[in-house]
């Protein structure tokens, strides 16, 4: 599964997701599986990462069919990071008590 930023024809919203293409079993339905995707956030001259669809669902897996993506395109490494950073796991952290 590749991240990649992705531009959307219907809304003008810029993602960052991490996206797989699907097999449609009929023409039509969604091919394009978006994992963890964030709408991308540019106003005011700062870029903010929101989830996608943020207070309509909790879910994290979108189907989108490819005919609403504009284009596909490589992260920044700085986007990248601060992506990676939120969709990551916090680390473990295992306390041992003294003895």
């Amino acid at each position: 599964m590749e991240t990649k930023v992705i531009a959307l024809t219907t809304t003008q919203q810029v993602l960052i997701s991490q996206i797989d293409e699907v097999a449609a079993s009929v023409p039509g339905e969604p091919d394009c599986k978006l994992v963890n995707p964030f709408w991308i956030n540019t106003l005011e001259g700062t870029t903010t990462l929101e989830p996608f669809l943020n207070g309509v669902t909790r879910e994290d897996t979108f189907m989108m069919s490819s005919d609403k993506i504009l284009t596909l395109a490589e992260p920044t490494a700085t986007l990248l990071e601060k992506y990676q950073d939120i969709i990551s796991p916090p680390p473990i952290v295992t306390v041992t008590p003294d003895e």
